[in-house]
């Protein structure tokens, strides 16, 4: 009886170069098809498989929008993935999934896509 709530963040800005020797600056980001296509595929398949799913797309700081939407809507869990680019630059740019484990007032799990793909690959072989 539960449902799937799937949720993508887009930044609230952008860099944005200009010809010449001018730097770039941060301008707003303007949601588009681009933001919204990775929640219309995941909706796709929940048709496919008959599992209820909603879909939000929000905007702002990702940790933030994620822990905060869970909350809303009293997640019972909340699922991550990991794109596993390395302890340096986790450093660097910092982790969400470090984040929302850090922030978020209900379970969290958290797992690499890449393991997921190479079962299903395996299976259909």
């Amino acid at each position: 009886g539960a449902v799937v709530h799937a949720v993508r963040i887009a930044p609230e800005s952008e860099w944005a170069a200009f010809p010449g020797p001018a730097p770039p600056i941060r301008v707003p980001h303007s949601l588009d098809e681009a933001d919204r296509r990775p929640l219309d595929e995941a909706a796709e398949i929940a048709r496919e498989w008959h599992v209820p799913m909603r879909t939000e797309l929000l905007t702002g700081n990702t940790v933030d929008e994620i822990v905060a939407y869970a909350d809303s809507v009293d997640a019972d869990l909340v699922i991550l993935g990991l794109r596993g680019h390395g302890a340096i630059t986790g450093t660097v740019l910092g982790s969400v999934s470090l984040g929302v484990l850090h922030e978020a007032r209900r379970p969290v799990l958290v797992g690499r896509g890449e393991k997921a793909h190479e079962l299903a690959l395996a299976r259909s072989a």
